[in-house]
């Protein structure tokens, strides 16, 4: 009798969290006690910020990534706002320029530079006046060049083209005033065509920011804190409290936001859950603040849409949460995702790597696609004309460049990655034709030898126990199922154990044949 498994196969059902040691954590650093709920803390592959308490103004440090262990005290301060910073955004395709607000209604530009910071920086690249009370929120577009939304406390949305050389900026170019109360939260599509938001007054906007046009859900048995668009899938995930005060996680369509396509209570704290998306695997990650554990979950376009997978539990609870770009985590690892909590506590940053266990040490094409680069696809200005482009995606395999000039579209489910062509490439593919008579249906047939698969095939053999796959197939849940697991591995023990024997009474027979040998050369 076979036993099959009973749950949904899925290659990131082990996934778990990794911290890191204490000399990889950041320590001595003076968090901020802001009560806003943001993140306090923004990740590239290249420095962490993080909001910090300063006197007399808001402030926040600036600290290499490869700069662990203790902070000195007098670390110098990106420190030019008059009031405390509430966000802080790096530049999506610049690692080196920086977004902040505060409550001083100022949002300002920040270029860092590449050597490390040797005093205080207070002058900041550009100055953005538009908002007449303090700024809660930044978001630059996913795929345009310059391009940065702020929401402030006076209800309004604002669009700046920072595309000028212009050092204070005045007017946006743009204001959405369909707020009605503070705005909480703001999400983009995949392509930045769409900017979802939740608000004081307890509903969800789905906007065009360009048009002014939006719909909204003003569902009451929710009351969302955060949202988020879920990559290509047409839907949006919003966190926060049911009608009976239980944190809960809800599904929209974002096409239809009349009523949730499904609910799920999680647990009766108080901490705000902000929910974090990667495209690229379909996971779904909620931290809690003022939790010390992250769930995750893997998303669906099937019911049920929300499959739980597990959670990483933690003693230390975070106040904000960072996350490292794809781009900047270490593939060799297997690592598909990695947080950087606040402690407040213990003055702590502490990296979270969450690993998708695997045996090869090679790269693993399947559980890294295609992703979002560092390149934009759009200027300010073609974006604000009207035009929508998917961002330019690249292959996070060491050595690799642009898979195209152009957006790829991201449709799930999403094939393994192009191999970027050179002109070598192409003199094999002109020669092949010219022998053949006909084209290579696609690169990949000139590129990849037929060793390759057979060599993956192997890695796939070895992943096997007595047939099944010891990352697919869950642990028994019956007690059937145990007893026939057990029975199996009687009987498999009592297979080796004959296996041994044998080799034993072969190995004492060989020493004898060795002994009877070495005799008879002595006696010759």
């Amino acid at each position: 009798m076979s036993w099959h498994p009973q749950y949904r196969s899925s290659k990131f059902r082990h996934v778990f969290g990794k911290p890191a040691s204490k000399e990889n954590c950041y320590d001595s650093v003076p968090i901020t006690h802001s009560v806003h709920d943001n993140h306090f803390c923004a990740v590239n592959p290249h420095f962490i910020a993080v909001v910090t308490e300063c006197a007399g103004g808001g402030a926040f440090l600036v600290i290499p990534l490869h700069q662990t262990g203790k902070l000195d005290p007098h670390y110098p301060k990106v420190c030019g706002h008059r009031g405390n910073v509430l966000d802080i955004k790096w530049n999506p395709f610049n690692d080196f320029e920086i977004a902040s607000c505060s409550e001083d209604a100022t949002i300002k530009i920040w270029d860092i530079p590449k050597q490390l910071l040797s005093k205080s920086l207070t002058a900041c690249s550009k100055e953005l006046v538009g908002h007449s009370r303090r700024v809660g929120l930044v978001e630059w577009h996913p795929t345009a060049a310059n391009v940065l939304f702020s929401a402030g406390y006076d209800y309004k949305v604002m669009v700046w083209n920072l595309d000028t050389k212009e050092s204070v900026i005045m007017s946006p170019v743009k204001t959405i005033n369909c707020h009605q109360d503070v705005i909480l939260s703001m999400s983009f599509n995949t392509d930045g065509s769409l900017l979802a938001t939740t608000c004081k007054d307890r509903k969800i906007r789905v906007l065009d920011p360009r048009a002014g046009t939006f719909q909204e859900a003003s569902y009451k048995g929710h009351r969302a804190n955060k949202v988020l668009f879920l990559g290509n899938l047409r839907m949006l995930l919003s966190t926060g409290l049911s009608r009976w005060n239980n944190r809960q996680t809800v599904l929209w369509n974002q096409d239809d936001l009349s009523v949730p396509l499904t609910e799920e209570d999680l647990d009766c704290s108080s901490g705000v859950l902000f929910p974090f998306y990667d495209a690229d695997t379909n996971m779904l990650y909620v931290v809690g603040k003022g939790d010390g554990n992250i769930r995750y979950y893997e998303v669906s376009a099937d019911k049920p849409h929300l499959n739980y997978l597990t959670e990483y539990r933690s003693h230390h609870p975070q106040k904000g949460i960072g996350v490292m770009p794809k781009r900047g985590l270490d593939v060799s690892s297997c690592e598909i995702f990695r947080f950087y909590k606040l402690i407040t506590a213990k003055s702590l940053i502490e990296p979270v790597s969450m690993i998708v266990p695997r045996r090869s040490e090679s790269y693993q094409e399947d559980i890294y696609p295609p992703t979002a680069g560092a390149q934009p696809s759009l200027t300010a200005r073609e974006w604000l004309s009207g035009m929508n482009k998917g961002p330019i995606l690249v292959s996070l395999r060491p050595g690799s460049e642009l898979l195209s000039p152009l957006p790829l579209p991201r449709e799930r489910p999403l094939s393994s990655p192009v191999v970027p062509a050179s002109p070598q490439l192409f003199n094999q593919t002109e020669k092949l034709v010219a022998e053949d008579g006909r084209r290579p249906s696609s690169l990949l047939e000139i590129k990849a030898p037929r060793w390759a698969a057979e060599n993956r095939l192997e890695e796939k053999k070895a992943w096997l126990t007595n047939g099944f796959d010891i990352f697919e197939c869950p642990p028994p849940k019956t007690e059937n199922e145990l007893l026939q697991m057990f029975y199996r591995q009687q009987e498999e023990i009592r297979r080796l154990r004959e296996l041994l024997t044998q080799r034993e009474v072969q190995a004492k027979q060989l020493e004898l044949e060795i002994k009877n040998l070495s005799m008879t050369s002595e006696w010759l």
